[in-house]
């Protein structure tokens, strides 16, 4: 199952016009996203409020993601203060897999923004977070926290930011968007054997893992005849059948 790198902003110092900041925003943005990852299948690290870009990169490279995803909200230069509006989503132009996410991700956004035309996929080589990460990386410029109307559209729908970037990472990894759902206990019941935890809803799919006859087992969500569970480190799919949920 795939796994991201989760940065949310750590700047602290970029104030919102009505009051917060970037950092409180962003974690808040990353927090509305935890379950819709985990009912989905995505796992993920993330990056805590103390660290830095640069702490967060290299923890990111001490790791093996798919995908490296920075969240950031955006200001003007002075002399535009307040004036620009829309997000913008960075990648690296040499990085396929980054400018594959990038664009799946603006594409997506464009359904929620107000003003679609102003949602772009940009090509840089000059932010960190996408030019010295190992994984293939985005990041996210969410709005203009100087704008007033950017600002109250991030403030107002987080959780419908949370679900579409979500959407979009569902999207990239070629597997099934599932609503978040409160996690749940269960049990294995097989016939002796053991349960056989699979990379996508699918017999046809790979095992990952296995899960012997009578383990506690976490349920994360449903797709159909699927859940998505947690087995020890592992995050995967496995057949309803064979999971008593209590």
């Amino acid at each position: 199952m795939p796994t991201i790198y989760l940065s949310p902003s750590t700047q602290e110092y970029n104030y919102f016009l009505s009051g917060g900041t970037e950092e409180q925003y962003m974690n808040l943005l990353a927090d509305y996203m935890e379950p819709y990852l985990l009912s989905s299948g995505i796992g993920f690290v993330r990056n805590t409020p103390d660290m830095t870009a640069a702490s967060s990169i290299r923890q990111s490279n001490a790791g093996n993601f798919d995908l490296h995803l920075a969240l950031h909200s955006n200001a003007a230069p002075e002399y535009l203060a307040g004036q620009l509006q829309g997000p913008d989503v960075y990648y690296y132009p040499r990085s396929i897999r980054g400018r594959e996410a990038a664009e799946t991700i603006a594409a997506n956004l464009k359904y929620i923004y107000p003003n679609p035309d102003l949602v772009n996929a940009v090509p840089t080589t000059s932010i960190g977070e996408v030019t010295r990460t190992n994984a293939p990386a985005v990041l996210i410029e969410v709005a203009y926290h100087d704008n007033a109307e950017d600002e109250a559209w991030i403030k107002n729908n987080l959780e419908a930011i949370a679900v579409n970037i979500v959407q979009s990472l569902t999207q990239f990894f070629g597997i099934p968007f599932i609503p978040a759902q409160s996690p749940m206990g269960g049990t294995v019941r097989t016939e002796g054997g053991a349960l056989n935890i699979r990379s996508y809803p699918s017999f046809d799919s790979y095992v990952i893992a296995t899960a012997p006859n009578g383990a506690a087992i976490t349920v994360l969500g449903q797709y159909q005849d699927w859940y998505t569970v947690m087995y020890g480190d592992a995050i995967g799919y496995a057949n309803v059948q064979y999971i008593e949920v209590y």
